[in-house]
């Protein structure tokens, strides 16, 4: 059939141009949100102040809409057959809808608005369209809309542009598109001029009845105040409450081995580090033998005999102390030799191709290759991911052909102890999802259950008495990732028997803006380029996150053993070194950087490393001046602009009286006759001050500063010197160590 009878193309027209148009305005106590009856957004005015936040010279349409191809005959016939976007030209209000109606396609889309103080909501209620006059003939559920974008914004550029909550902000005025529940896709376009906010509803996930809101506020503070409105009125996760919890820049003693016999040695740790917070990583409960292999079963492990009930008085223990514990899981991934896995697969394991089966596969024996329908080209080639799921058997390969007949090649069966069984012609199965880290675990398909069978056994450990929580590979979900990564961490979170504090997470995606008030923490590096990786990777982020009103986490840090070998990979080839074991001013370095920001660090100080390191107490003490810092709020704006510097180095002085100094200080070149001493010189109260250690033991240290003298060397000791700069270095470079 090549047209549209005169009859469809006639009431199409009539249902597009029944209404008087005018401007459409969106009022509430704070904005004033004037869209033309063309659909283009004219003016976004805040009331208190009568800032103009959008830029109107492009004309943008409120709304949008995308089909995977036209459908309709003429449409079909005149434009090419791809994906194609049809902006909103027309536009009029019926109470609380809007009626939007597009370019080219015969349809409408009507969207409710709901209005609180500082936001209004857009929800796709449904689209007007009569299916046999409009899509006459085509048997098929209509309109064909794959994507509808619920709502753009251009936004005026301002000092600040959050990548993450899709906000532009200035102390004057702030406006964001943001998700009203966690299934939008929300992301920003940079133009001339202007920031294009945006949110779009996908099919499968959540069309009709999906939302979004528009927010905005005079400043960050009052922003923030719209935000946590629309949080509190559509039941969201607290992400602006939590954001003022006191221990959210409180850094974070990180365990994977702590257990009811331990217990006290942890605490006594964490006391001595000042340390408030406490994170838990799932193997000290769990059985986790070979790492992620048995992720998903979460059964309890032998120290915990009696299960719940031990971790409770555990918890308990930890929180009589005055530490917060939390929980450090993975909830997106299965392992290897978990019950999901062996010996039967479970269906509900993600694969990131299907295929299939052209020829049956028999219950016994190698079939050497597998031939399938689709094309297996890019399927992947890395040794350690090439496994291929049909039914609950898992297969791999060494390689596949890409010609008629479609097969892959060096077949094995069985892979991760999975059962061998029979196969018919046209089951449908594929690749696996195997996570990239150590291709020991793989993900779960988040459009199944599964994940919501794995937030059950995680609630069931959190309950036991944790209040935060850390997503650890948080980016192993399916696409789209813009939803999924967030989604995942919903579907945990929900199930929580109270919310928490806050979450951190490995990966973040824009509905988790109201989970992870901590953002993302960077992993380990080594004592030689310690400091280095500070400036390169968190004090770099930080600025970033507080564009969206967030800190992150300066950790991981992990207690390095002096002489260990460690792999620099700062640089290619990779370098291995004997490392010099971490040292205090390393960790004062990373721990002062991260106040200025305000954020915290998380550490890794295993007991065993604890008991074995030689400047052990000088590292903790330097953690708990600087906690101490945090918890009092002693950072003056003063003090965080210094900290906020790349190069320079500072020391936390207490002095007599109890208070504390915030000193410059400079690293001295180690001395040649004394390898083991390290040294830091600066000056107070008109008077040069060496600090100075020994990095792996003790020794005396022979050095002529006033006069010459022989020093015993171990921990931090200050030595004063009425000498100038120039002649103390001198004097610190010919210093030598005597055993």
């Amino acid at each position: 059939m090549n047209g549209m009878t005169g009859a469809a193309a006639l009431a199409a027209g009539l249902l597009l141009a029944s209404h008087a148009m005018c401007d459409v305005v969106i009022d509430n106590a704070k904005f004033r949100l004037t869209v033309g009856d063309d659909a283009c957004v004219k003016s976004l005015v805040l009331k208190s102040n009568g800032e103009e936040l959008v830029d109107a010279t492009e004309r943008i349409p409120l709304f949008a809409t995308t089909q995977e191809r036209p459908f309709n005959n003429e449409i079909k016939l005149a434009w090419p057959n791809k994906r194609t976007t049809w902006p909103a030209n027309r536009l009029r209000r019926e109470g609380d809808t809007l009626i939007a109606g597009f370019e080219i396609v015969p349809y409408e889309a009507v969207v409710r608005v709901t209005c609180g103080d500082g936001y209004a909501v857009l929800t796709l209620e449904r689209f007007n369209c009569v299916a046999d006059l409009q899509y006459e003939g085509l048997y098929m559920d209509v309109p064909p809309v794959s994507e509808f974008r619920i709502a753009q914004l251009p936004v005026r550029k301002r000092a600040n542009v959050g990548d993450w909550l899709n906000v532009v902000w200035d102390e004057r005025g702030a406006a964001a598109v943001v998700g009203a529940d966690p299934f939008s896709a929300v992301d920003h376009d940079r133009r001339h001029g202007f920031e294009l906010l945006h949110a779009s509803l996908l099919k499968g996930i959540s069309l009709v009845g999906g939302k979004a809101a528009i927010v905005a506020g005079a400043g960050r503070d009052d922003f923030l105040a719209s935000v946590e409105a629309m949080e509190r009125d559509l039941g969201l996760p607290r992400g602006v409450e939590s954001r003022r919890d006191p221990r959210l820049n409180a850094s974070i003693y990180w365990t994977d081995d702590i257990n009811p016999s331990n217990v006290d040695s942890y605490i006594a740790i964490a006391k001595k580090g000042g340390f408030r917070m406490m994170l838990i990583y799932y193997p000290a409960m769990t059985k986790a033998p070979g790492g992620y292999r048995q992720l998903g079963d979460y059964d309890w492990n032998d120290a915990y005999p009696n299960g719940a009930e031990d971790l409770k008085a555990m918890l308990k223990k930890i929180r009589d102390a005055g530490i917060t514990p939390g929980f450090h899981t993975l909830q997106t991934h299965i392992g290897c030799e978990s019950r999901y896995v062996t010996p039967v697969a479970d269906p509900r394991l993600n694969l990131t191709r299907r295929f299939t089966l052209a020829k049956p596969v028999a219950a016994e024996g190698e079939p050497g290759e597998l031939e399938v329908l689709e094309n297996p080209v890019d399927s992947p080639r890395h040794d350690k991911v090439r496994i291929l799921k049909f039914g609950g058997e898992l297969f791999s390969y060494e390689g596949y052909v890409t010609v008629p007949p479609y097969r892959f090649t060096g077949v094995r069966r069985g892979c991760w102890k999975t059962a061998p069984a029979a196969h018919p012609r046209g089951e449908i199965g594929g690749v696996l999802d195997v996570s990239e880290f150590a291709a020991i675990s793989c993900y779960l398909d988040q459009k199944t259950d599964l994940q919501d069978e794995i937030a059950e056994k995680i609630a069931a450990i959190y309950n036991c008495g944790m209040e935060f929580c850390y997503f650890d590979g948080s980016e192993g979900v399916d696409p789209p990732c813009g939803v999924n990564v967030s989604l995942a961490q919903v579907r945990v979170t929900s199930r929580l028997g109270k919310p928490p504090l806050f979450t951190e997470g490995a990966a973040k995606s824009h509905f988790g803006w109201h989970l992870q008030a901590g953002a993302n923490a960077f992993d380990i590096f080594p004592p030689e380029i310690f400091k280095k990786m500070i400036v390169k990777f968190p004090q770099d982020e930080a600025p970033l996150m507080q564009k969206d009103f967030t800190r992150l986490d300066f950790g991981w840090w992990h207690l390095y053993l002096p002489g260990l070998t460690v792999t620099l990979r700062d640089r290619v080839p990779y370098a291995k070194v004997k490392t010099v074991g971490t040292q205090m001013d390393m960790w004062e370095f990373g721990t002062s950087r991260a106040a200025a920001w305000d954020c915290p660090a998380t550490v890794r100080l295993p007991p065993t490393l604890v008991a074995k390191h030689p400047r052990i107490d000088d590292i903790l003490e330097v953690m708990r001046r600087w906690e101490d810092v945090r918890a009092r709020g002693l950072l003056t704006p003063e003090w965080r602009t210094a900290l906020k510097s790349q190069t320079q180095e500072h020391h936390l002085f207490l002095n007599a009286g109890g208070e504390y100094e915030l000193l410059p200080i400079e690293m001295l070149p180690t001395p040649e006759k004394a390898p083991d001493a390290r040294g830091f010189i600066f000056t107070r109260n008109g008077q040069r001050v060496i600090a100075c250690w020994h990095t792996s033991g003790s020794a005396s240290l022979a050095i002529a500063l006033d006069s010459p003298k022989t020093l015993p060397l171990a921990g931090l000791r200050y030595i004063e010197t009425s000498l100038s700069a120039d002649d103390a270095k001198a004097a610190w470079a010919a210093a030598s160590e005597k055993q």
